[in-house]
């Protein structure tokens, strides 16, 4: 069966684009030679559907003609615009439709439908009843998500009693809410109003000339008048909710305020399975038009009848209509707002504006409770990453390498909270210690007005075990402290101003930190940094001489994590170290993350036979629990910069030094002596990497494994380059019609700005491949890995040091299959797919 459909603007933008298809459809029909008839064209084709596959298996084809005037212009003009749609529903016919779907507007201006049907000899609908069904069930399901009671819970409908708000408030009223209907002013007497509805109903609603009477306080609003802008959501009370079906809508913008939500009413989505078209392209399945998805189902059904024509449209009718549209695929979820799909706590978060009595709020899993405290408190752009990226799991156990969600999935966690885990969650040596601390009721915080205990000892061992003997500590919360320490003690003892750093850096995000992090994009928002520092390339020996006389610090990170696990050519750490001897600058170790055993021994120095005057730690010394840095110096730097009594509390930390965090500090150093935490992951790390090359060598958008110890990557090709410009010579090639003409005649700013756009998206391909790796080890095998932050295609791979052979073994498993799956035949070496030849073979 066959179907037509009349789609008209819903606004001016809309109307725009409908005008733009057009011209470009004439612009190709030049092209072509092909010859039409003059006059005005009074439709567009809108090449979107084609034909329709359901659940069940029915099929059907249809034709959507949009109609490039809105709502507003045709309801200006009814007498014109309902010859207008007559016309267009005829020549629908024609053209093989079996049943005619007429959009929003078009169906009002026939008297709902009812004068169409009369002068036309095809079955036609306004599409209304499953439009109604829609709504009604996202303001059922918003009442539900909020815990309102239907008997406690007044709800506005706006534009009463036209079709729609009619049939919704019929249906609100048997779910038992009571209503307060908004109307338009007319001289209809309130009793004639009422009449539409059953006279045992009547007690249960209020009658409402202006919506602004209903603001005072939280609503949840139906909103289907035929005139649109109606709802200022700026006054609405915080906890309103507006399902808005109006086409012009009724609420037309987004509300200022998070606490008031509008939800797009009206509106199905096909589940999977449902197929437009052969299925080989992506079809427009989500977020349909009730009126659209209503004409669909009937081809679907075969039904060649009139439907939902009129002002009272048949209640029935509209629950038959939602439930054949579910039987075919069609639901009317998920909710969406303004075009953006609407998680159910997006919804329960406004619960706390409802009044108690009517807010029996049931207990919610702590899943959905903590995405939406993080989505609205912490970092809303995050939050949405996470949950497109599949990223947005809670977990709610940890042990070792295992992480584990509330309902019991278990995780490899191979990010190890970016390098602070490397004794792994919940070390229950660390965990005792910390108990045993807080069982003797010492104090935690007694820096500065006395000698602390812990905190002493700390230093102390510290030094024992640091790169040449580094006398002197200073303990801080996190690593970019400790990096500021170490910035603010150069300047201060050397009495320059000049810092040196490598090109691919990352230090940290405080303001010094940041000004020697090499990387602009971490960089450029927060400009103008800390004066008088240098970038040179890492590895570059040469480069740092030209620039370190004079300097105050050259500070380098013995591997560069962020940077994407980027090891330094042999001797040039050692070189560096020598050249700020000689010039007198301060050689500063950024050990951050290879410090405490990551790279296979205690410290990266260790490799290298280094002794830094500076060595920057922090993550791991956390012992994965409790936060602390530390920034050891070598105790004449130190004296020269604060060993006087007027210097030496220049530099500072209220929490830095606490008893607390020496007391997890203290118990990770034993772990990593009694457990060789450092041999375990020199020689599984090596394990590791061996095992990976062997699975990844056959696929060529594997670009290296590379590391040392526990701290590894994959980085991958992510090559898309010329990929934009071949489709588009492909299209200007395949299509009809001298196509490279019509392009040649754009000007040259927008050709310009396409071959930019081009350029852009192949980058974006190489960076998303990496995000896909990641989610897909996630998601297929729960490993969970992530990038690194400079290097959007290095996949990061630092687990904790206790990494079993067994979880590095399920690891490679992981990542071979991963591989395997992503990979075209192009780029496959020897590696046979199911039934299919090797390159060899083929």
């Amino acid at each position: 069966m066959k179907f037509g459909f009349l789609a008209h603007a819903v606004s001016p933008a809309h109307r725009n684009q409908v005008r733009g298809l057009d011209l470009l459809g004439r612009l190709l029909d030049d092209h072509r030679g092909t010859v039409r008839a003059p006059g005005p064209r009074l439709h567009v084709p809108l090449p979107m559907l084609g034909s329709v596959t359901s659940l069940t298996g029915g099929r059907c084809d249809g034709e959507i003609r949009g109609l490039a005037h809105t709502a507003e212009q045709i309801l200006r003009r009814p007498t014109a615009a309902r010859e207008l749609v007559a016309g267009e529903v005829t020549a629908l016919r024609d053209a093989g439709a079996d049943i005619v779907g007429l959009g929003g507007a078009t169906s009002i201006v026939g008297d709902r439908g009812l004068w169409t049907a009369a002068q036309v000899d095809v079955p036609v609908t306004s599409g209304n009843s499953l439009t109604t069904y829609a709504a009604h069930q996202s303001l059922l399901a918003c009442a539900q998500l909020l815990a309102l009671p239907a008997e406690d819970t007044p709800v506005v409908v706006v534009g009463y009693p036209g079709s729609i708000a009619l049939a919704v408030a019929r249906l609100l009223l048997a779910d038992g809410f009571r209503l307060e209907l908004v109307t338009r002013r007319s001289r209809r007497s309130p009793s004639a109003l009422l009449s539409y509805l059953e006279p045992a109903d009547h007690a249960r609603v209020t009658l409402r000339e202006d919506v602004s009477e209903c603001y005072a306080a939280p609503r949840l609003y139906v909103a289907a008048s035929s005139s649109g802008g109606v709802i200022d959501t700026g006054r609405l009370h915080p906890g309103s909710v507006v399902v808005d079906v109006a086409l012009p809508r009724d609420a037309p913008s987004a509300p200022p305020s998070r606490d008031v939500l509008v939800v797009d009413g009206g509106l199905v989505s096909a589940v999977e399975g449902v197929v437009v078209g052969d299925g080989s392209m992506p079809g427009p399945t989500q977020q349909l038009n009730g009126c659209l998805a209503e004409t669909i189902v009937l081809a679907l059904e075969g039904r060649a009848e009139c439907w939902s024509l009129g002002r009272r449209i048949d209640v029935e009718g509209v629950r038959r209509i939602g439930a054949l549209a579910a039987r075919h695929g069609f639901l009317p979820k998920p909710l969406a707002t303004f075009g953006r799909a609407l998680a159910d706590d997006d919804i329960a978060r406004l619960g706390v504006h409802h009044s108690p009595r009517s807010r029996t709020v049931p207990t919610r899993d702590i899943t959905a409770k903590t995405r939406r405290r993080f989505r609205d408190h912490v970092n809303p752009p995050m939050a949405r990453l996470f949950a497109a990226h599949g990223m947005d799991r809670v977990f709610t156990r940890a042990e070792g390498c295992v992480l584990t969600t509330a309902d019991g999935a278990e995780y490899l966690d191979f990010v190890a909270g970016y390098g602070a885990l490397g004794l792994g969650h919940n070390h229950p040596d660390v965990v005792a210690r910390l108990r045993g601390f807080l069982d003797l009721g010492a104090p935690t915080f007694a820096q500065y007005i006395s000698m602390p205990v812990q905190t002493a000892e700390l230093a102390e061992r510290l030094s024992a075990v640091s790169p040449g003997g580094l006398e002197r500590v200073f303990f801080s919360n996190s690593g970019t402290e400790a990096v500021e320490a170490a910035l603010k003690l150069a300047r201060a003892a050397t009495g320059r101003t000049r810092l040196v750093h490598a090109d691919n850096s990352y230090h940290g995000k405080t303001l010094g930190a940041l000004s020697v992090t090499g990387r602009d994009t971490h960089r450029t928002p927060f400009a103008p940094l800390v004066g008088d520092v240098v970038g040179v390339p890492y590895g570059d020996a040469d480069a740092l001489a030209a620039v370190i006389d004079g300097a105050a610090a050259f500070i380098v990170e013995p591997v560069q994590g962020e940077g994407g696990v980027v090891l330094p050519p042999p001797g040039y750490l050692l070189e560096a170290q020598r050249l700020c001897a000689r010039a007198g600058a301060v050689f500063v170790l950024d050990e951050i993350q290879t410090g405490l055993g990551r790279t296979g021994a205690m410290f990266a120095a260790e490799h290298d036979g280094l002794r830094p005057d500076v060595v920057c730690l922090a993550k791991s010394l956390s012992g994965g629990l409790v936060p602390i840095a530390a920034t050891l110096v070598r105790a004449g730097l130190w004296d020269a910069a604060y060993g006087s009594s007027d210097r030496a509390m220049l530099h500072s930390s209220t929490f830095g030094g606490g008893n607390l965090a020496a007391t997890a500090a203290l118990a990770t150093l034993d772990v990593l002596e009694a457990e060789k935490l450092p041999e375990r992951a020199r020689d599984t790390g090596a394990y590791l990497r061996t095992s990976l090359r062997a699975v990844c060598e056959p696929y060529r958008f594997v670009r290296e494994v590379r590391g040392i110890g526990l701290m590894n990557a994959i980085e991958f090709d992510g090559d898309f380059s010329g990929a934009a410009g071949a489709l588009a010579d492909e299209l200007l090639t395949r299509l009809p019609g001298d196509l490279r003409t019509l392009v040649d005649w754009l000007p040259e700013d927008v050709r310009t700005a396409m071959s930019r756009a081009g350029e852009v998206l192949e980058s974006s391909l190489g960076d998303l491949m990496c995000l896909r790796f990641a989610g897909q080890l996630a998601r297929d095998h729960r490993i969970l890995t992530f990038v690194t932050a400079n290097r959007n295609r290095v996949l990061r791979i630092q687990p904790p040091l206790s990494l079993t052979t067994a979880q590095a073994d399920r690891f490679v498993t992981a990542v071979g299959a991963v591989c395997h799956d992503l990979a075209l035949h192009a780029d496959v070496i020897g590696v046979r797919a199911a039934g299919a030849p090797t390159l060899d073979e083929g």
